[in-house]
């Protein structure tokens, strides 16, 4: 009798497991929609709110805006199903694509290009007129799994002989605007971050471009992926793809300050798994 309820047991704990471990619904009716958490929580759902409309009433669904702690709770919830949709960083989508199945579809376009780049920026009264002069400085990078505000900024050091620990400390301080600020307060002489964020940033008079500015910039890089479950149902995935595809509303597009978004494939994110090789990071321990 003992060994009947053991193998009962047993039988339960793995049905309850399979459950546990189910496959996402491929076509929920509400689909959960991650932001990257690059500035405070509340204000990115706020700002995107034209977007939760606009997605809610071209795909039929209702919409739940996410905006994770950090982006390595968002590659998290992406690999355990928790999220459908992710604009991931170009590094964190890298990242994610390790552990889940997911396909990037779409990237933002400005000025018509599906690129972008980072900029090195350097208090102006710290002495910096050169890469070279960052030496023995301390410089601010926001989140280890952020492509434009670490890993290129640490590339375009490296190339310079420059190495983190070695010629200079690096901080992570979570977001871009966090670098920024930084930088502005003294608390580190260098930084790096996106260059559409900075510029933002100084059109917007968080920060004053007579103590911050731009010492170098870096070369194109791919632009900050949408993604999706790659098992969602296959006319929802379409459906999505067109509706970012053909997606024109300046009102939903503010917040990416972006005039539209334009095709992409995981292929064009082999330039930042290279960036991961040319530093000797191990991306799997991000």
């Amino acid at each position: 009798m003992k060994k009947l309820f053991a193998a009962i047991s047993l039988a339960s704990l793995a049905l309850l497991g399979a459950v546990a471990h189910a496959a996402p619904n491929p076509d929920p009716d509400t689909l959960k929609v991650a932001l990257l958490p690059d500035e405070n929580a509340s204000t990115v759902i706020k700002n995107n709110k034209p977007l939760e409309e606009y997605l809610e009433k071209t795909l039929g669904k209702k919409i739940e805006l996410i905006v994770t702690t950090d982006y390595s709770s968002m590659i998290e919830a992406m690999r355990h199903g928790r999220l459908d949709l992710a604009y991931f960083g170009p590094l964190s989508y890298v990242l994610a694509r390790q552990k889940s199945e997911i396909e990037a579809f779409a990237a933002i376009k400005q000025k018509g290009s599906t690129t972008y780049q980072s900029v090195l920026v350097i208090n102006t009264g710290a002495g910096i007129n050169g890469i070279a002069d960052i030496a023995k400085k301390n410089v601010a990078y926001g989140d280890k799994a952020s492509t434009s505000s670490h890993l290129i900024p640490k590339s375009m050091l490296a190339e310079n002989g420059l190495k983190a620990g070695e010629n200079y400390q690096e901080h992570f301080v979570g977001a871009h605007d966090a670098v920024a600020i930084a930088v502005q307060n003294g608390h580190a002489q260098a930084g790096g971050l996106s260059k559409p964020i900075f510029e933002s940033l100084v059109q917007r008079g968080i920060i004053d471009a007579n103590k911050v500015k731009v010492l170098v910039e870096s070369k194109p890089f791919p632009q900050y992926p949408w993604t999706m479950r790659s098992n969602l149902n296959a006319a929802l995935k379409e459906k999505i793809r067109a509706a970012f595809l053909g997606l024109n509303d300046p009102a939903v597009l503010k917040p990416f300050k972006a005039d539209g978004f334009g095709p992409i494939s995981d292929k064009e994110y082999d330039v930042v798994r290279n960036l991961g090789t040319l530093l000797k990071l191990d991306l799997s321990k991000f």
